[in-house]
């Protein structure tokens, strides 16, 4: 009797086990699916994430780079203004300077007519008596 339940044992094996491998197999087949699928849509994203990061980095670079060059054109435009504004404070002082020159130049030079002046006073007073010394005699 034993002998023949041995020989059942592949039949209900059969008839208990291969429904329930099949379906779990058919699960896995599904499940395999599921997983392509979803490593699929990752691929996908992260291609797309990928292509959006490159386009904001270009993006980033393109507007430094424009910053960059924007803010350079104004400190030259600045350095230029301050060039100006020394080179007309230079030439204001050197004109400065001449102008000086020239006053100090009349009042040396009043310096040196203030004692004519007086000398030519003198001898203009000298000049009246003497002509009216001459009327009177």
């Amino acid at each position: 009797m034993k002998y023949r339940m041995v020989e059942k044992i592949p039949s209900w094996i059969e008839k208990l086990l291969l429904p329930k491998l099949s379906e779990i197999t058919g699960e896995i087949k599904a499940i395999n699916a599921r997983i392509n699928s979803l490593e699929n849509r990752i691929d996908s994203l992260e291609k797309t994430m990928n292509t959006r990061i490159d386009s904001l980095e270009k993006t980033f670079n393109e507007r430094f780079i424009s910053l960059r060059n924007e803010m350079l054109t104004r400190f030259e435009a600045v350095d230029k203004k301050i060039e100006s504004l020394r080179n007309e404070m230079n030439s204001l002082r050197n004109e400065m300077l001449a102008r000086f020159e020239i006053v100090n130049n009349k009042f040396d030079s009043l310096e040196e007519r203030i004692p004519m002046m007086e000398k030519l006073k003198e001898l203009e007073i000298r000049i009246a008596r003497l002509e009216k010394e001459k009327q009177i005699t």
